[in-house]
């Protein structure tokens, strides 16, 4: 991301074809949030999403998982997959607990989501904090060339600053730069793709754009398929306003397609059939 405006993010913002998907995006938003089950249902709608997006979460990670397998299952130990999709539960249930802390020191929450995703998977000295020097990275769906240590801790405390200072840039611009910095940084030895997507969720959650979590990204990310997310997110790494503006709008439908997701939740329990 290169520019010398003084809110960058904001500056994204204004990409060819950014400002028809943050409209877009909102309007998709608020017609779920009008929803009338959304008046007395409005936790079971939030549960089932956090539920719905895990599994997507856990899908682009490796584990393409039915959801109902998800839904019945109560142990996620065992081999990679049940694990995988253990942590992407784990994350999503603690997302809507660090957003204060989230505001005042991001890289600390980012450490806390990966010890919460390595649940004692991950050597203890490891968890928690970004790679060192050499340290091996397992993130088999990202092939893009790994930053080294110290550009990962220049470019996370840049991101750190942004996250700070606030500033004029759309939820879905600002959600989209820390998905895509995290993906391209991959701080972290293992669960960067889980962590990266947990972290959108919370500054979209955090921005007041889906403060009660029922627009599950990680859904549509999952629903476009792994070969469009890698595609999109190869323009994020390109730093062109071009690939940049593709990796906004990539996110933005995939914001869409959980409103989706979560607007059939809200038919489905209207029809007395959750």
């Amino acid at each position: 991301m290169s520019t010398t405006a003084s809110d960058p993010l904001a500056a994204l913002g204004s990409l060819s074809g950014v400002p028809e998907a943050v409209d877009s995006v909102r309007k998709a938003v608020d017609r779920v949030y009008g929803h009338r089950v959304m008046r007395r249902r409005s936790n079971e709608v939030t549960a089932e999403a956090a539920l719905r997006g895990s599994r997507g979460s856990a899908a682009l990670a490796g584990a393409d998982w039915n959801l109902e397998e998800v839904r019945r299952r109560t142990d996620f130990s065992g081999e990679d997959e049940a694990r995988t999709v253990g942590a992407a539960l784990r994350l999503t249930s603690e997302a809507g607990q660090l957003l204060s802390i989230w505001r005042q020191s991001p890289l600390r929450v980012l450490a806390r989501l990966h010890l919460v995703a390595a649940g004692g998977a991950t050597p203890d000295d490891a968890v928690g904090r970004p790679r060192l020097a050499g340290e091996a990275v397992d993130e088999p769906l990202i092939e893009a060339p790994l930053p080294g240590a110290e550009e990962v801790a220049g470019r996370l405390e840049g991101l750190s600053r942004l996250i700070i200072a606030g500033g004029s840039a759309p939820a879905l611009v600002t959600a989209a730069v820390v998905h895509g910095e995290l993906l391209a940084l991959r701080p972290f030895g293992s669960h960067n793709g889980l962590v990266a997507r947990t972290a959108e969720r919370i500054v979209l959650i955090g921005s007041g754009l889906d403060p009660k979590s029922i627009c599950p990204a990680e859904v549509g990310h999952a629903e476009q398929g792994r070969a469009a997310y890698v595609a999109a997110f190869e323009g994020y790494t390109a730093g062109t306003p071009e690939g940049m503006a593709a990796w906004i709008t990539h996110c933005g439908r995939s914001i869409e397609l959980g409103v989706r997701e979560s607007t059939a939740v809200c038919e489905a329990l209207q029809r007395g059939a959750a």
